[in-house]
């Protein structure tokens, strides 16, 4: 897979924090898509290609989510919730990067099957470290699961555009 084709999906409201994110990725030399959502409605409505994402293909789901918890609109954790409880976009891995030292926070992220807690530190150069460091497992490192997986599971076409009902 080309790197250009990788999609990270990048789930913050602090511009601070999309920014300096961004610039790590920059500096690492990971030449990536990354998609900014600033609230947890903005992140389901890429991932169920809703309002301006109705036209992104299915087969095209973003490599890894880069999820903050303290979102407004809809939390990090029911974004988190919501994305595991899928048939499909549970195959996303899902990193939580958070601020917050809540020890519920991260009991409840596991508990709902994020795949790596990160509590972002307050230094500028570890943060960049961190962010480079993810970026290198989950981009080249990590084997990610292959597009077929998610066209069996629906339609290559566009989006359903809603989440599956809870059982």
């Amino acid at each position: 897979m080309e790197t250009n084709d990788i999609e990270i999906l990048l789930v913050e409201d602090h511009p601070d924090d999309v920014e300096l994110t961004l610039q790590a990725f920059r500096r690492s030399k990971l030449a990536n898509r990354v998609h900014v959502a600033r609230d947890g409605e903005e992140a389901l409505d890429f991932l169920y290609c809703r309002g301006i994402h109705a036209g992104r293909r299915l087969d095209r789901p973003p490599r890894v989510m880069l999820l903050d918890l303290k979102l407004p609109k809809i939390d990090g954790l029911e974004v988190l919730r919501i994305v595991k409880a899928d048939p499909v976009l549970r195959m996303i891995p899902v990193v939580v990067m958070t601020s917050s030292s809540e020890q519920r926070d991260l009991v409840e992220g596991y508990r709902l099957g994020v795949n790596s807690y990160i509590q972002k530190p307050v230094s500028f150069d570890r943060f960049q470290e961190i962010v480079a460091q993810l970026g290198f497992y989950w981009l080249v490192v990590n084997e990610p699961v292959p597009r077929t997986a998610y066209e069996q599971s629906r339609s290559a076409g566009p989006c359903s555009g809603e989440p599956p009902m809870p059982q």
